[in-house]
């Protein structure tokens, strides 16, 4: 079997003195990690799982045989410039691999933004073998979410898979995760979704909400593949895992913590990507404290980077936050938390008016502000550091 390169450094001390790497490798050196475990309650009466829809628990296999088919194997080429014997610059071939879903009958396949970033050539493998070139249509660092095209395919090879709706998501629900770990291609691995309302940190460093977080071993080589409910329906693209374990090569290993984007953004990206070739974020330009309750805390001090609270400059400068608001409604929708309020604010397009009710030294006030585009990386508006997180 061929033996890829996986880039994959480990970030330590994350959670508790834990490290994350990526679930997958590709040939970039971007890293994630976790920012937050902010968990979302259900509202309302909770509803069956989803895997007594049709009346009765599908097994693993009847999931699989139904589902396998439109999950594929991702590899990727990239080159690395580096510096060779006496500073003479030297070129460095790098491989990597990942998994996808098949979206419709066109070509169109989902996977991660890290899974293709920096290739230079992409290679889909179909599970009966078949292999396609892929190019990239489009892609959004900021959701961790590419589109893939593969083109002159027998549409026989083609098994677009439904998305299910990732709000209806409830802890303790059977999924299953498919993918490539470690090379291992239509890899299925089995566990419940053991939190909903996650926030994790996408490549440029902003933030995603409602993550969903599973026990299913989730390994380099699973990201892009699908968490797949017990009703055969994708509910997000595998992403993340947070461990303490590495393997020879330096590579995070699967603890039980792993992490998918949410299917609901992941499908309304997707087809914003294919109509228009690109994905479209509002951006805020506030670093949000976690640890205060109550609503969405703006942090009151600059981080360890000297990055402010309120980007000089941003729709938050523009509109008059201050560090130390508390934001507790967009529109009049009440948020509770750093991941309602990202999540909220995901739901609208840059060049949006929004009203925010603000909590400003135990008075309420109603803010206006103009939702600008998300910039390509958090590196350029805020900073994580002293307990502030990246959001849009």
């Amino acid at each position: 079997m061929k033996t890829l390169t996986r880039l994959l450094p480990i970030i330590g001390g994350a959670v508790a003195g834990g490290a994350i790497a990526l679930a997958v490798a590709n040939g970039s050196t971007t890293t994630h990690s976790v920012t937050t475990t902010t968990v979302v309650q259900p509202s309302g009466s909770p509803a069956l799982p989803t895997s007594f829809n049709n009346g009765k628990p599908q097994t693993i296999n009847q999931i699989y045989k139904t589902v396998g088919p439109g999950v594929v194997d991702i590899t990727t080429s990239s080159t690395q410039n580096t510096s060779g014997v006496f500073g003479f610059g030297q070129s460095q071939q790098t491989e990597g691999e990942g998994a996808g879903v098949v979206f419709d009958k066109k070509g169109d396949i989902l996977t991660d933004q890290h899974v293709v970033s920096g290739a230079n050539k992409v290679t889909v493998t179909f599970p009966d073998g078949v292999k396609a070139p892929a190019t990239v249509i489009g892609s959004d660092t900021g959701a961790d979410l590419a589109v893939i095209r593969v083109q002159n395919v027998s549409s026989s090879e083609l098994h677009p898979l439904p998305f299910g709706d990732s709000s209806a998501v409830q802890v303790g629900d059977s999924v299953i995760a498919i993918g490539s770990p470690f090379g291992l291609p239509s890899t299925v691995t089995a566990g419940i979704i053991s939190a909903v309302g996650r926030t994790i940190q996408a490549p440029n460093q902003f933030t995603i909400p409602n993550a969903v977080q599973t026990d299913a071993p989730i390994n380099p080589g699973n990201s892009g593949g699908p968490l797949i409910n017990a009703a055969g329906q994708v509910i997000g693209l595998n992403d993340q895992i947070e461990t303490n374990n590495t393997n020879g090569q330096g590579e995070g290993t699967s603890s039980g913590i792993g992490f998918a984007t949410p299917s609901n953004s992941d499908v309304r990206i997707a087809k914003e990507i294919i109509s228009t070739g690109q994905a479209h974020n509002a951006y805020v330009g506030v670093s949000l404290d976690p640890t205060v309750s109550g609503g969405a805390a703006i942090a009151r001090n600059a981080s360890t980077n000297g990055s402010q609270p309120i980007q000089p400059g941003s729709p938050a400068a523009k509109a008059g936050l201050q560090a130390g608001d508390i934001i507790t409604a967009v529109d009049g929708t009440h948020v509770a938390s750093v991941n309602q309020f990202v999540a909220t604010i995901a739901n609208y397009a840059p060049g949006n008016t929004v009203t925010l009710t603000v909590n400003r030294g135990g008075s309420s006030k109603s803010v206006k502000l103009t939702l600008g585009a998300q910039p390509a990386s958090a590196s350029t508006s805020t900073s994580q550091g002293g307990g502030g997180l990246n959001i849009p």
